[in-house]
């Protein structure tokens, strides 16, 4: 195997391992709410207050999505210029701006967590027993906000720098912290009786902070990243085309004689750009003055960011759009349409963890200024994605008729799955293509490309539904409409690929 392939599969496999575990939060969750039986309310009254209550937290949380993308790119630049010393900010800047901006728009949503819990009300035609409890889920959830999204940017930190072992290691934390804590707070333990259904919100805020102080300890024991931060000669052994031979996620810093003479090596740490000083001896090329941070730097870091802010919204949008439009089909085709995006989204916890070490690796070669390894890790983070995209077309042919009748027991809804399982068998290749492409673009931080490909994606969703239903009278109800909700929602996924694939020359080859 290739020393490019393997360096994908070393990051690659860890974001997998860690998005399989996230499904079982959520199941469990339910499982609990199931056998909670007070005054307060029935099981199934239960259930729907925490599916309510997730949902807002998903949709206000998906729309600050950009944190991890933006500090993942423009990490993984960083750490590619740093190897190469050339003049730039250090991936300990970027992390302290992301952090700030993640505090910031925390304190906000602190803020403002009264008019959002009422999205329940707006957004979910629920009983009122369902809408208060989905409230009172959501207000005690919403004071992870701080840890949540300070998660969002050392996640993306990490990847950027190659180091997605970390990351999936705070994953698990917050999973593991986060199942158990919510048994135990919800139905008590070892005598115990628990405090009930805010066991269920409280354990995962406790999960979140969890994650926070692993993630905190990796950077002060692995990465050595402190207030004042450590100086240090830095670079990084390079093996054939242009992979480290280093430890997985870190460059090392020599500690050599003052002569030149090699030492041993540590871990690289990280100072500020007035802290980092060049030597008197003998340059390796690492050594370099970074220039004091400017109202440009951080003008280009919040462009950035609001470019992906924008997309954030188009997704929301179209994952708004879909399930709106589905609950007016009745019951039962909203449980169908539930299960297909359901099923849909099974491969993307393979294939993201292709996408994120598409971002690792396109982000540092561009950092290191060298196209023909940016160029070469593009095709090849393709060619491994869409092998997962073959496999799980194989997958939904074979199971897709079982997966439906393993997600619920109800004949009808079952039968009625059915007739769109060619839907899903189509959807592995045109998914792949287009979450590859984001991450190869994350970590390219070409962000304008990034939107416009959204926007259009939200233009050509609306399009199709709103075209079909002109043009299909029997379109607007029944099946026929969720066969144009599907239709709907793969144009999306179609013309972000298409608009992507287009910009990659301009926006990531030739940089």
């Amino acid at each position: 195997m290739k020393a490019l392939d393997r360096e994908i599969l070393r990051l690659a496999i860890p974001s997998i391992l860690a998005n399989i575990t996230v499904p079982l939060v959520g199941m469990v969750d339910i499982a609990v709410a199931g056998h909670l039986h007070s005054a307060e309310g029935t099981s199934a009254a239960f259930i729907g207050g925490i599916s309510v209550g997730a949902l807002i937290l998903s949709v206000v949380y998906w729309n600050f999505a950009f944190l991890r993308a933006s500090t993942g790119g423009l990490t993984a630049q960083a750490y590619g210029r740093l190897r190469i010393g050339a003049e730039g900010d250090l991936p300990s800047t970027i992390l302290r701006r992301a952090m700030a901006l993640s505090l910031g728009f925390a304190a906000l949503l602190l803020v403002l967590q009264w008019p959002l819990s009422r999205l329940a009300l707006v957004f979910n035609d629920s009983t009122p027993r369902v809408a208060d409890l989905a409230i009172r889920y959501f207000l005690v959830r919403i004071w992870a906000a701080p840890a949540t999204l300070s998660l969002m940017s050392l996640k993306g930190w990490f990847i950027g720098m190659q180091d997605t072992l970390s990351s999936m290691f705070t994953d698990l934390v917050v999973n593991v912290v986060n199942i158990a804590g919510s048994i135990v707070l919800t139905l008590g333990a070892f005598g115990w009786e628990g405090i009930g259904f805010d066991g269920i919100a409280l354990g995962t805020v406790i999960a979140q902070y969890s994650g926070l102080a692993f993630a905190a300890l990796v950077l002060l024991i692995k990465y050595r990243v402190t207030a004042r931060g450590v100086a240090g000669r830095c670079g990084a052994a390079q093996g054939p085309n242009g992979i480290s031979d280093g430890a997985p996620g870190e460059a090392m810093c020599s500690t050599g004689a003052p002569d030149g003479t090699p030492g041993a090596e540590r871990p690289l740490a990280y100072a500020s750009s007035r802290e980092r000083k060049p030597e008197s001896r003998e340059n390796d090329g690492t050594d370099v003055e970074r220039k004091p941070e400017s109202r440009e730097d951080y003008g280009a870091f919040f462009r950035l960011n609001a470019d992906l802010f924008v997309r954030s919204l188009c997704f929301t949008g179209v994952y708004l759009g879909y399930t709106f439009l589905a609950a007016k089909q009745g019951e039962t085709l909203l449980a169908c349409a539930n299960i297909m995006m359901t099923l849909l989204m099974l491969f993307s916890y393979f294939t993201d963890g292709f996408a994120y070490a598409g971002e690792a690796l396109v982000g540092r070669f561009i950092g290191e200024k060298d196209p023909a390894m940016t160029r070469r890790s593009t095709g090849a983070v393709f060619a491994w994605s869409m092998g997962v995209a073959g496999i799980w077309m194989i997958i939904y042919w074979l199971g897709g008729a079982p997966m439906m009748r393993l997600m619920t027991d109800d004949f009808s809804v079952r039968e009625a799955c059915l007739q769109f399982l060619p839907w899903l068998i189509a959807m592995p290749p045109l998914g792949c293509a287009a979450f590859t492409w984001d991450g190869i673009f994350v970590g390219a931080t070409a962000s304008r490309g990034m939107r416009d490909a959204m926007i259009l994606s939200l233009a050509a969703f609306a399009a199709v539904w709103f075209a079909g239903k002109a043009l299909l009278p029997s379109a607007s109800s029944g099946s026929p409409a969720i066969h144009l909700l599907m239709a709907a929602y793969f144009a999306h996924i179609i013309a972000r690929a298409l608009h992507l694939t287009a910009r990659y020359r301009k926006d990531i080859a030739e940089k």
